[in-house]
């Protein structure tokens, strides 16, 4: 696959680029709990229709903190995994090697932000909203499968994070301002990250055989399984913060639909995103045509 960008081009496009953390939230920078914080597309709580209106911001709110921790949660092994692949390159590319390491320093800023944003919400919300993890064991089992596995999955989270702002909260007037200048700036960085994964993959593939290839594959979608699961006890989770903030004690239906509604809009979030982005496909097609199409077929179970 060719590009239409370089190493040098993305590096200098992230040099552009000199946002902080301060910039974004602390001091006079708080969160409005007034308003939703997550695109209802990503939160899902109008097919809720047994919630009232209030009920439906807390829960988008309680989403919009679970987004803050997951992400924050995926930096922790992208980080170390691109300093992996950086590592060997002292001798090589200079503006490869520059290009990665600039990458990692990025996610290690975005590591930092999520935690500030996500201690402001807890400041603010008042009500303890559990969490997957702990990080570390996460990105333990992550970096355990192949670094095509790992290369495959971060190029996901990366184009995830591009449709993220670009179809549901560019646009979006309704959202808190201070919660949509994060996904702005964050955005702005993983552009540059998803080109440089999509460099990444493609030289990853090229040294590897054909069962290498089918190998690196099958662990990307072992890792989305995986994935799909902590989803699952993210809802539980979120459903246990719902009650906790509004004091109301859902029946079984409630529920069930609570849950079945919730887990599909996590689905959505974090897998279908990515896994039907059309530069993720582009890639994935690249190296292996045949599971660029089992991907697809399996995409409207996430969507």
């Amino acid at each position: 696959m060719t590009y239409q960008y370089s190493y040098k081009d993305l590096l200098a496009r992230a040099e552009r680029i000199t946002w902080q953390v301060d910039d974004l939230i602390g001091g006079d920078k708080v969160l409005d709990f007034s308003k939703p914080f997550m695109p209802e597309g990503f939160a899902r709580t109008g097919e809720l229709d047994f919630l009232n209106a209030d009920e439906k911001r807390t829960l988008n709110q309680i989403r919009g903190h679970a987004y803050l921790s997951i992400f924050g949660l995926v930096e922790e092994f992208i980080l170390p995994f691109v300093m992996d692949q950086a590592r060997g390159l002292v001798h090589g590319d200079s503006y490869r090697e520059r290009a990665l390491l600039e990458f990692a320093g990025e996610e290690a800023k975005h590591i930092h932000l999520f935690r500030c944003f996500r201690e402001e919400f807890v400041a603010g919300f008042g009500v303890r909203c559990d969490v997957i993890g702990p990080p570390q064991a996460i990105a333990a089992h992550v970096l355990s499968h192949p670094a095509l596995s790992v290369a495959l999955l971060t190029l996901h989270i990366e184009w995830m994070v591009q449709r993220h702002f670009q179809e549901s909260v560019q646009e979006d007037a309704t959202l808190d301002p201070q919660f949509k200048s994060l996904l702005l700036h964050h955005w702005m960085e993983e552009l540059q990250h998803a080109q440089l994964d999509a460099m990444m993959v493609a030289a990853i593939a090229e040294n590897l055989s054909a069962a290498e290839i089918e190998s690196g594959i099958q662990g990307y979608i072992a890792l989305g399984g995986f994935l799909d699961e902590g989803l699952k006890q993210q809802v539980a989770f979120d459903l246990a913060a719902f009650e906790r903030a509004t004091g109301r004690t859902l029946n079984d239906d409630e529920r069930a639909r609570f849950v079945e509604v919730q887990h599909q809009a996590n689905r959505w979030t974090y897998i279908g995103s990515g896994m039907t982005h059309p530069k993720f496909l582009e890639s994935l097609g690249a190296i292996s045509p045949d599971s660029r199409r089992m991907i697809e077929q399996a995409a409207p179970t996430f969507s």
